[in-house]
């Protein structure tokens, strides 16, 4: 797609440089940007020239992730997930494309663009990743940053907590799981996601993450592997998604089934001696 009314792009070399003018955005990978257009859209920044390292080790035995990181270099990374490497590249595939759409759209532009349907919003928000924030530069200041769960980043279908001048700098992710799975439904087996649902276990606790079938994440955090009835008390007070690529009814449907499934897996993990 041309975008007509750009009149000009700039590569980000400092965070100096993320300060935008009029009508300006920043450029991740750019495979949603570029898919429509963009009224109003007069210039981009791109932000790959700053040079982040798209995956790095933490202290705490997780990882942080780049904004700019694509789904290709998350996916060559899945081995260092642990437990959720399996989660991380069936989140990848969620995303369905060639291998060229997976060079270059990034984990950062996924989540941003806040479709209900966003792989990394679901692998990201299952996980208890944060999202980590640089906001503007004040007078004086060289700007500060702020951390908000992903499951709370996303807020609705196209909506984030971003404020004007924030520019998602990256997504850490804690150490892995003790435990983790996951399902998934389309209407069609190349289709986007309809239901998508995350489990994992922290010690004792369990926490199942609803995505796709709902327009943001909604996590349940439980302090042990709950009874059924318990589990789909929880869950039947959602807002169910609709859209033509799965009606509000059958998204519930399959969510508090998968929801089921995943609880009785966990359940069976359990009593694993």
């Amino acid at each position: 797609m041309d975008l007509i009314e750009v009149e000009g792009m700039r590569v980000a070399g400092s965070r100096a440089d993320l300060v935008l003018g009029p009508g300006e955005a920043v450029l991740g990978g750019g495979t949603w940007l570029f898919s429509e257009p963009q009224p109003g859209l007069r210039g981009l920044v791109d932000l790959t020239g700053l040079g982040w390292d798209p995956v790095v080790a933490r202290e705490d035995g997780g990882l942080s992730i780049a904004a700019t990181c694509t789904l290709a270099q998350a996916r060559d990374a899945a081995g260092r997930f642990g437990t959720a490497a399996a989660v991380v590249e069936a989140c990848v595939d969620a995303l369905l494309g060639s291998w060229k759409i997976h060079n270059i759209a990034t984990v950062g532009g996924n989540i941003c663009l806040a479709l209900p349907a966003g792989p990394m919003t679901s692998l990201a928000g299952g996980l208890g990743a944060t999202a980590v924030v640089w906001t503007p530069a004040a007078e004086g200041t060289d700007g500060g940053e702020r951390r908000i769960p992903v499951a709370d980043f996303v807020t609705g279908v196209r909506s984030t907590v971003l404020r004007p001048g924030e520019v998602l700098r990256a997504v850490e992710f804690p150490a892995p799981p003790a435990w983790v799975s996951h399902r998934r439904a389309s209407l069609a087996p190349l289709g986007r996601s309809a239901a998508l649902v995350l489990a994992r276990r922290d010690g004792d606790g369990f926490t199942l993450t609803v995505t796709a079938s709902t327009a943001s994440p909604r996590v349940f955090a439980f302090a042990h592997v709950p009874e059924a009835a318990e589990l789909a008390a929880a869950i039947a007070g959602c807002d169910w998604y609709d859209d033509a690529h799965g009606a509000a009814d059958w998204r519930r449907a399959m969510t508090l089934r998968f929801a089921e499934e995943l609880r009785a897996e966990a359940r069976a993990v359990e009593a694993q001696p």
